[in-house]
Protein backbone atom coordinates (compact mmCIF):
# COMPACT_ATOMS: atom_id res chain seq x y z
CA UNK A 1 0.00 0.00 0.00
CA UNK A 2 1.04 3.20 -1.02
CA UNK A 3 1.47 6.47 1.51
CA UNK A 4 2.37 9.98 0.57
CA UNK A 5 3.65 12.94 2.72
CA UNK A 6 2.12 16.57 2.41
CA UNK A 7 5.30 17.74 0.65
CA UNK A 8 4.13 15.19 -2.34
CA UNK A 9 6.14 12.09 -2.03
CA UNK A 10 4.57 8.32 -1.71
CA UNK A 11 6.41 5.52 -0.01
CA UNK A 12 5.82 2.06 -0.60
CA UNK A 13 6.86 -0.48 1.68
CA UNK A 14 8.60 -4.18 1.68
CA UNK A 15 9.55 -5.11 5.15
CA UNK A 16 12.26 -2.84 6.07
CA UNK A 17 12.56 -1.09 2.61
CA UNK A 18 10.59 2.08 1.30
CA UNK A 19 10.89 2.67 -2.33
CA UNK A 20 9.89 6.63 -3.06
CA UNK A 21 9.34 8.83 -5.32
CA UNK A 22 7.56 12.31 -6.17
CA UNK A 23 3.77 11.92 -6.73
CA UNK A 24 2.01 12.42 -9.84
CA UNK A 25 0.77 15.37 -9.04
CA UNK A 26 4.00 16.50 -8.03
CA UNK A 27 5.32 15.69 -11.67
CA UNK A 28 2.12 17.16 -13.51
CA UNK A 29 2.92 20.30 -11.85
CA UNK A 30 6.55 20.43 -12.24
CA UNK A 31 6.31 19.75 -16.25
CA UNK A 32 9.02 17.91 -18.18
CA UNK A 33 11.47 16.60 -15.98
CA UNK A 34 14.92 17.38 -17.14
CA UNK A 35 17.53 16.14 -14.14
CA UNK A 36 17.13 14.12 -11.15
CA UNK A 37 19.81 14.63 -8.42
CA UNK A 38 20.41 11.35 -7.06
CA UNK A 39 21.62 10.95 -3.23
CA UNK A 40 24.48 8.47 -2.41
CA UNK A 41 24.05 5.03 -1.31
CA UNK A 42 24.52 4.96 2.14
CA UNK A 43 23.11 8.49 2.99
CA UNK A 44 21.30 8.57 6.60
CA UNK A 45 18.28 11.02 6.30
CA UNK A 46 15.90 12.25 9.23
CA UNK A 47 12.35 12.61 8.26
CA UNK A 48 11.74 16.24 6.44
CA UNK A 49 15.39 16.13 5.42
CA UNK A 50 16.19 17.36 1.80
CA UNK A 51 16.86 13.99 0.01
CA UNK A 52 17.48 15.05 -3.35
CA UNK A 53 16.39 17.59 -6.24
CA UNK A 54 14.35 17.30 -9.39
CA UNK A 55 15.27 19.65 -12.20
CA UNK A 56 11.94 20.46 -14.96
CA UNK A 57 11.98 22.71 -17.56
CA UNK A 58 9.71 25.35 -15.13
CA UNK A 59 11.67 25.06 -12.24
CA UNK A 60 14.22 22.91 -9.37
CA UNK A 61 12.24 21.38 -6.82
CA UNK A 62 13.22 19.68 -3.81
CA UNK A 63 12.40 16.40 -2.45
CA UNK A 64 12.01 15.36 1.30
CA UNK A 65 12.39 12.08 2.76
CA UNK A 66 8.89 10.55 4.58
CA UNK A 67 11.11 8.53 6.68
CA UNK A 68 14.20 8.43 8.38
CA UNK A 69 16.83 5.85 7.10
CA UNK A 70 19.66 4.78 5.10
CA UNK A 71 19.56 5.26 1.46
CA UNK A 72 20.15 2.05 0.17
CA UNK A 73 19.50 2.17 -3.71
CA UNK A 74 19.10 5.13 -5.98
CA UNK A 75 17.17 4.38 -9.40
CA UNK A 76 20.32 5.13 -11.44
CA UNK A 77 17.71 4.72 -14.90
CA UNK A 78 17.51 7.97 -13.86
CA UNK A 79 20.66 9.54 -15.36
CA UNK A 80 20.10 9.06 -18.23
CA UNK A 81 16.18 9.09 -18.50
CA UNK A 82 15.16 11.66 -16.08
CA UNK A 83 11.87 11.46 -18.25
CA UNK A 84 10.46 8.43 -16.44
CA UNK A 85 9.12 10.64 -13.62
CA UNK A 86 7.09 12.24 -16.01
CA UNK A 87 6.03 8.79 -17.65
CA UNK A 88 5.76 6.73 -14.79
CA UNK A 89 6.47 8.90 -11.18
CA UNK A 90 5.11 6.39 -8.86
CA UNK A 91 6.01 3.25 -10.45
CA UNK A 92 9.42 2.95 -13.33
CA UNK A 93 10.10 6.62 -12.19
CA UNK A 94 10.93 5.91 -8.29
CA UNK A 95 13.74 7.77 -6.86
CA UNK A 96 15.23 5.41 -4.13
CA UNK A 97 14.86 2.77 -1.51
CA UNK A 98 15.20 3.57 2.37
CA UNK A 99 15.81 0.66 4.89
CA UNK A 100 13.67 2.40 7.86
CA UNK A 101 14.70 3.26 11.02
CA UNK A 102 11.16 3.46 12.83
CA UNK A 103 8.48 2.32 10.83
CA UNK A 104 6.00 4.46 13.65
CA UNK A 105 7.14 7.10 10.99
CA UNK A 106 4.57 5.67 8.25
CA UNK A 107 1.83 6.83 10.28
CA UNK A 108 2.00 10.30 9.76
CA UNK A 109 1.46 9.91 6.09
CA UNK A 110 -1.59 9.89 4.59
CA UNK A 111 -3.47 7.03 2.22
CA UNK A 112 -4.56 7.78 -1.17
CA UNK A 113 -8.21 8.23 -0.39
CA UNK A 114 -6.66 11.05 2.16
CA UNK A 115 -3.87 12.52 -0.69
CA UNK A 116 -6.05 12.79 -3.19
CA UNK A 117 -8.49 15.42 -0.83
CA UNK A 118 -5.26 16.70 0.39
CA UNK A 119 -4.60 18.28 -3.24
CA UNK A 120 -8.21 18.98 -3.92
CA UNK A 121 -7.99 21.58 -1.55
Amino acid sequence: MKKYSKTHEWVEVDGKIATLGISNHAQEELGDVVFVELPEIGKEVKKGDVLCSVESVKAASDVYAPVSGKVVEVNTELDSSPELVNQDAEGKGWIVKIEINDESELNDLMSEEEYKKFIEQ
